[in-house]
């Protein structure tokens, strides 16, 4: 499975719904970067992805986005291989 990585902040639902819906797919360990209690990490995070909201998903090294693009991912039948490849 490949290796998830998530900025989040602890009161953000959409990374709360990105986490159980991972965590339905399998995925035991998420690596979480709290944006909330390392404000320095929100910046990198926007260099990296262009975009200031949480959560931000990566799997493996694809940028997934948010929590609907993680969602309309499942919907599309891409998040399995992606996980799984």
């Amino acid at each position: 499975m490949q290796a998830v990585k998530m900025y989040t902040t602890a009161w953000c639902p959409y990374c709360i719904r990105a986490k159980q819906l991972l965590k339905a797919k399998g995925v035991a360990e998420i690596e979480e970067i709290r944006v909330d209690e390392q404000p320095a990490e929100r910046g990198r995070m926007m260099e990296i992805t262009g975009r200031r909201t949480v959560p931000q998903i990566f799997i493996g090294g694809t940028h997934v986005g948010g929590c609907d693009d993680l969602v309309a991912l499942d919907r599309r039948g891409g998040l399995d291989p992606l996980l799984n490849p």
